[in-house]
């Protein structure tokens, strides 16, 4: 995120952004780097490009095999005690490595890949669910080959709304820590997120579009936007 696009910000607006990553562009093409050193700077670079004193939540993007865990959420805290961060968030994590995580910080937020089909995180969405923890999923419009698409079209057809605001609804509805965050380049597609949010889905058409996950496995399907999946 860049301060031109939204600045001077709403009141309302919280304001987060990632550290923990080193270099640019796609992170498979990325190095994680979580050293205590390299998360501070990158938060005190985060604060001058987006013109704030604190950044609300920060996630840490991945954890770094290569840095003990300790390290990485003890510089991330001293930056909450300087009142540079408000809230600590992960992303990516297993059970385990949230548990692990509670016991160093209080954790706000986890950021899964996590939509209709690819469930692969349920346990981590259950045990955020259970401390109250924000769940939020990226990648969360995406669904699978020709059936499975068909079924959330049919679905969409019958609500009169789109296949991607049915994919949200289903989300929303399926936890209420559950705060999806899709990627979108248009207004329109902006418009129609918004929307999902109203949408109302049957118990018969959550069972429809549950047992599509049955068999799905974790594969990663296409984003059917075409847009930034969030991530």
């Amino acid at each position: 995120m860049d301060a031109e696009a939204l600045y001077p910000y709403p009141d309302e607006l919280l304001v987060t952004t990632k550290v923990g990553v080193a270099g640019s562009g796609p992170l498979d093409e990325a190095k994680l780097d979580g050293r205590p050193a390299v998360l501070r700077a990158q938060v005190e670079q985060a604060l001058r490009r987006l013109r704030v004193e604190r950044i609300e939540l920060l996630q840490l993007h991945r954890i770094d095999p290569m840095t003990p865990l300790a390290d990485q959420l003890g510089a991330l805290g001293e930056l909450q005690a300087e009142g540079k961060i408000g809230r600590i968030g992960l992303s990516e994590v297993d059970v385990d490595e949230l548990d692990e995580a509670r016991g160093m910080v209080d954790v706000a937020s986890v950021q899964n890949r996590y939509n209709l089909l690819d469930r692969e995180h349920e346990p981590v969405l259950a045990a955020c669910e259970a401390a109250g923890i924000a769940f939020l999923p990226w990648r969360p419009v995406a669904w699978g080959e020709s059936g499975a698409r068909a079924e959330v079209a049919a679905v969409a057809a019958e609500l009169d709304a789109t296949p991607t605001q049915v994919a949200l609804a289903w989300l929303l509805g399926h936890s209420p820590v559950i705060h999806p965050i899709p990627g979108t380049a248009r207004i329109d597609h902006l418009e129609e997120n918004l929307a999902a949010e109203s949408l109302h889905l049957t118990r018969a058409h959550r069972d429809r579009l549950d047992r599509l996950s049955e068999g799905a496995g974790s594969a990663v399907s296409p984003d059917v936007t075409g847009e930034p999946d969030g991530e």
